[in-house]
């Protein structure tokens, strides 16, 4: 643990955005972009081993054993920390990027100030959809930080992993972790109508029955925010309604349609004349043409709608190019943003010993410590020795359609 807490240190002090460890070659990290290559810092495979044992729960190693990788995000030594632990030739390996420390907000991050109308939603659906690496999960947490500014309402995060960590505000926050904290997404979207949300935040749709409990979420009156990977409006809206049989497909439309405030497309474009790379967005409000497309299934039109609704705040891709973008004359500096800091959020993150029947409550947990003996926390809770049991068991044989009752309160 000594050799891992002087990389993060020497990381955060030399701004470096990545570190890269495997067994029997140098310790591996990428600055400003650049790979470098720790000759004198060489992990032997047992000594990677030995890391890995410490910084994961037992679950975690089950699941590791099961997939070959495995995701985390710890708080180490005050630095927000996002691991990848994966299986190659040279046995275990650990990508570990340092997060910043403070949530960036949309001004910092570049992005068009009309996002911040967003914030204001009180019901409805938002997406934002783009590739991995675009920087969907900084936008959603600027939301996420804005209404936190701004509104006195409850806000319930389902993540995998739990990325940027927030401290309540005017908003009473709680973030729940995939694995950690809940079995699926799914069955977290059971259990958040429950726990009284105003706001709630999905961290991925990926699977079928997670984008019907979504739609669901957002048609029973909360504001829902989560992420899609679609490259373009039309591809958003067809994962979307794929994720039912084509004889139910109808009425997921009107679903969607009833439900979509905004759909944001985001990548990233290099700008010479600022010698940056700064998000271009696509932005489709729900307006009165875009959900009449969206429920007579004339997505093809939706790019004409676009176009025609600049009175109503949208951009294609060329037109915020040419109309924000190139006249815009104040850049925020990425490099600012996001380097690598100690984190702002000091609240303690802790589980249950209720949770691991065979433990003795009357003991004190064993910690994995950083450095000065703090305690590593994070999505892991890092307790040596804790055995994490599935927070039910009750729900893994049922169906999407018995899921979907207990959603609306008929299970």
């Amino acid at each position: 643990m000594n050799s891992f807490q002087n990389a993060v240190k020497n990381a955060v002090r030399d701004r470096t955005s990545d570190i890269y460890i495997t067994g029997g070659h140098p310790m591996v990290t990428r600055t400003h972009g650049e790979i470098l290559f720790h000759h004198g810092q060489v992990w032997s495979h047992r000594e990677v081993d030995e890391l890995v044992k410490m910084l994961l729960t037992p679950k975690q190693m089950e699941m590791l054993r099961e997939r070959n990788s495995v995701d985390q995000a710890i708080t180490y030594s005050d630095v927000r920390l996002r691991i990848n632990f994966f299986v190659t030739t040279r046995g275990l390996s650990l990508a570990v990027r340092i997060l910043p420390g403070r949530i960036p907000t949309i001004d910092m991050l570049n992005l068009h100030p009309s996002l911040n109308d967003i914030t204001g939603l009180t019901s409805g659906l938002v997406l934002t959809c783009g590739s991995t690496g675009v920087g969907k999960t900084s936008t959603i947490a600027a939301l996420i930080d804005g209404i936190n500014r701004t509104r006195a309402v409850h806000i319930i995060t389902l993540e995998n992993p739990v990325e940027y960590r927030f401290q309540s505000n005017k908003a009473f926050i709680q973030q729940r972790e995939l694995g950690s904290h809940m079995p699926s997404f799914a069955q977290g979207l059971v259990d958040v109508l429950r726990e009284n949300p105003d706001v709630i935040v999905v961290g991925e749709l990926r699977e079928p029955e997670t984008m019907q409990l979504t739609l669901n979420a957002a048609q029973s009156g909360h504001l829902v925010i989560s992420t899609l990977h679609a490259s373009t409006p039309e591809e958003a809206i067809y994962r979307l309604c794929n994720a039912v049989p084509s004889d139910s497909q109808n009425e997921l439309r009107y679903q969607i349609a009833s439900t979509l405030k905004w759909l944001i497309i985001q990548q990233l474009t290099y700008l010479d004349r600022v010698k940056l790379r700064v998000p271009l967005l696509t932005i489709v409000r729900g307006n009165a043409s875009v959900k009449s497309l969206i429920r007579e299934n004339k997505l093809n039109q939706i790019s004409t709608a676009i176009q025609t609704g600049k009175g109503d705040g949208m951009f294609t891709a060329e037109r915020y190019m040419n109309e924000y973008l190139l006249l815009k004359s104040n850049f925020e500096q990425p490099g600012e943003i996001f380097q690598p800091s100690p984190e702002t959020s000091q609240e303690i993150l802790y589980r249950s010993p209720l949770l691991d029947p065979s433990q003795d409550n009357t003991l004190p947990r064993k910690r994995v410590t950083g450095e000065e003996g703090q305690p590593v926390t994070g999505s892991a809770e890092c307790a040596a020795g804790d055995v994490d049991k599935p927070l039910t068991s009750d729900h893994e044989d049922v169906s999407i359609q018995d899921l979907i009752k207990q959603l609306n309160g008929k299970g």
